[in-house]
């Protein structure tokens, strides 16, 4: 993972805030398919576990790019809800 640090390292998977956005990887559903680091590099990576993680560089992604990547995800891992809490994807 050279500088591709998690946003939360207390929370790799998040939630976390991005942007205008709360980012979060259900570890349990996660299937390592890394379907979301193909779409937004600068959000995700996985990690030794095969499962998604928040980067540092995820601000540096579109919201649009993220939750396009969000529905990518083959299992709907990838929970994206508003500033006010509201979720965007899955609904």
């Amino acid at each position: 993972m050279d500088n591709q640090q998690p946003k939360d390292p207390q929370n790799p998977s998040g939630p976390v805030a991005v942007k205008q956005l709360k980012v979060k990887v259900d570890r349990d559903l996660c299937i390592g398919a890394a379907t979301c680091v193909a779409i937004a590099p600068k959000t995700f990576v996985l990690d030794s576990e095969a499962k998604a993680i928040v980067l540092t560089t995820a601000d540096e992604e579109s919201p649009e790019t993220i939750i396009e990547s969000a529905k990518g995800c083959p299992v709907a891992a990838i929970i994206i809800e508003d500033e006010k809490g509201e979720r965007i994807f899955p609904k």
